[in-house]
């Protein structure tokens, strides 16, 4: 039984799995207002019909699971609609709160390429399947934009300073170290997983024993025994510390100066702020709607137009930051992005 009449999301009923399957490899799988709203439907007429024991999430084609959301959209409504960039953040961080909070088991097949909105879509199952080939990243501070899909609260909980190095620096982590941050939840090699998708559709009630059996030892974690000596660098309170550090520290650390040397000033400063609050913020809503206000802002804002540029349309990977220097980014300018709305509603739940 197929739900969804959007030829971008395949939703339907196989046996007592839910199944939703992204389907716009060209642009591998990412994200539009319509793909949203279809996965939520699909998620909200499953939640409570008693045919449907497991939802599975995953991709058609080989390309990877979902790059996150469809930034030339996003650019193309900061410039000139910014009531369809907010469409977009509403419907897609309303889905987002639905999968956090979904009573069902949901397991998410994260094959290949996650990032961004991707991460949205997979991190709140509750088994999340990596492979060798997966890359999971929240690649935003490159730009001009920030962690969102409710990363605040989801990085801002890893252990230590681990979620704000991933923030800033955009880290590309492969399955081990999904492993050993519990980002995913098991290792399943990618010639294995069609045989397992079709096992789990086979048994749904089975899933823990089934996904158990499929998965794989990834290997040893790079990121194992280095928490101490990350936390170092990246426990202090502004972005210009964390950088002094790196830059007199390591060569791993040096190595991450560079890298942080090339993201949005605004952006690190913006995802900082957002990491340090979320570990104080009460619930998943109120994180969700901090993040809808800072969206709907930052996607008019001059770095998120010149991040898209640089990456996606000239691809000179060139961007020059306004302002280019993080002593130039003032906290009036912060509180202004991080301010309750006085011109649209705030955020609001499905």
């Amino acid at each position: 039984m197929t739900l969804s009449a959007v030829p971008e999301i395949i939703a339907r009923v196989e046996g007592r799995v839910g199944r939703l399957t992204l389907n716009r490899p060209k642009a591998l799988h990412s994200l539009t207002t319509p793909m949203c709203l279809a996965l939520s439907a699909a998620l909200l007429a499953w939640r409570e019909d008693p045919a449907v024991e497991l939802v599975l999430i995953d991709h058609a084609g080989e390309r990877g699971f979902c790059a996150g959301g469809d930034i030339r959209m996003m650019a193309e409504a900061g410039r000139s609609d910014p009531d369809a960039g907010a469409a977009f953040f509403l419907a897609e961080y309303r889905m987002n709160a639905l999968l956090q909070a979904y009573p069902k088991p949901i397991c998410a097949v994260m094959d290949g390429v996650t990032m961004g909105g991707g991460v949205g879509l997979s991190v709140y199952a509750r088994y999340r399947v990596a492979t060798e080939r997966t890359l999971f990243a929240m690649p935003e501070t490159g730009i001009g934009l920030f962690p969102d899909v409710g990363m605040g609260w989801v990085l801002s909980r890893l252990p230590g300073e681990m979620g704000t190095w991933m923030a800033l620096a955009g880290a590309q982590l492969k399955a081990a170290d999904c492993l050993h941050l519990n980002l995913c939840t098991h290792h399943v090699e990618s010639g294995k997983v069609e045989a397992l998708k079709a096992l789990l559709v086979v048994a749904p009630d089975g899933a823990a024993k089934t996904l158990a059996r499929f998965s794989s030892d990834p290997g040893p974690a790079p990121l194992a025994g280095k928490q101490k000596a990350l936390d170092g660098y990246f426990e202090h309170a502004t972005v210009e510390d964390i950088v002094a550090a790196l830059k007199a520290g390591s060569s791993w650390a040096q190595e991450q100066a560079t890298i942080l040397a090339a993201k949005s000033p605004t952006s690190m400063k913006v995802a900082l702020r957002e990491l340090r609050q979320a570990r104080e913020k009460p619930s998943f809503a109120d994180e969700i709607a901090l993040e809808y206000r800072l969206a709907c802002r930052i996607i008019a804002s001059p770095d998120f137009q010149e991040g898209v540029r640089a990456v996606v349309v000239d691809k000179d990977n060139a961007p020059r930051w306004t302002p280019g220097r993080l002593e130039d980014v003032t906290e009036a300018r912060l509180d202004a992005l991080f301010a309750p709305f006085d011109d649209r509603p705030e955020w609001s739940p499905l």
